[in-house]
């Protein structure tokens, strides 16, 4: 079975993905690649794609609601590692209930963690 975030990708292609423009700078430990943003304000950078009427992310690969993962995963913004699916770590999750309902999936439930997961799967896509 494999984790619920790799079928979804719902919240990468629902919600701006805004964050510090230091997240992407390497002398100050940013990892997220530059070229995959696109500036806000003087303070503020954004994901490629997700500052649109239609978000989604650059960095979204896949099909939203059956294979999505995140195509920078170990370099993805702070925000991003911030999301929680809901129920993984015990509690809804408002964030990936409304972007999970805007794309007609449907919510996470408690029973949906109570599967192992495939060992040799990917790491988990958190979305923004």
């Amino acid at each position: 079975m494999l984790h619920p975030c790799l079928r979804c990708g719902a919240c990468c292609a629902y919600f701006r993905v805004a964050f510090h423009w230091s997240e992407t700078e390497p002398f100050l430990g940013g990892k997220v690649p530059l070229e995959l943003t696109e500036k806000l304000d003087p303070h503020r950078v954004a994901m490629r794609g997700t500052h649109a009427a239609q978000p989604r992310c650059t960095a979204l690969q896949g099909v939203i609601g059956e294979a999505a993962r995140c195509g920078i995963y170990p370099l993805r913004p702070s925000v991003c590692r911030e999301v929680q699916p809901s129920w993984e770590s015990g509690a809804a999750s408002p964030q990936c209930d409304k972007a999970r309902r805007a794309h007609g999936l449907p919510v996470l439930q408690p029973e949906d963690w109570l599967h192992p997961f495939d060992a040799d799967e990917p790491p988990l896509p958190r979305s923004a």
